[in-house]
């Protein structure tokens, strides 16, 4: 069996990967042993991604590497949180604390549009 894996320490993209690919080995590369943090420094979600992935290649050449990077993209927040979703509320934020933040900063405002990017 094949391996791949996945630049995410996010055991739910995991277990997202593992039913959509059930042919393959899926691990995480913390998994692996590898303790360091990917820095999220792109301006976009594909540059995210990219990043992870390359990282994770880099250790693992002769392995497949996935990445992905998703988030929130409100309107009336001119498309924040976007790639900071996840550390919305501050870099160890739990999910709560970024939804608080996020209806905070909504505040009245009619325009609740948002669409999840990916």
């Amino acid at each position: 069996m094949e391996r791949l894996i996945v630049a995410t320490s996010n055991k739910g993209k995991k277990r997202e990967f593992e039913e959509m690919l059930p042919e393959m080995n899926v691990v995480c590369f913390k998994d692996l042993g590898l303790s360091y943090e990917i820095e999220e420094t792109g301006a976009t979600f594909y540059d995210n991604a990219l990043i992870k992935a390359e990282r994770v290649k880099k250790d693992f050449p002769a392995d497949y590497v996935l990445a992905d990077d998703s988030g929130l993209e409100v309107e009336a927040l001119g498309g924040a949180p976007g790639v900071y979703t996840a550390r919305y509320a501050g870099e160890n934020a739990t999910d709560d604390e970024n939804i608080d933040k996020l209806l905070f900063a909504l505040g009245g405002k009619e325009n609740r549009r948002a669409r999840f990017v990916c």
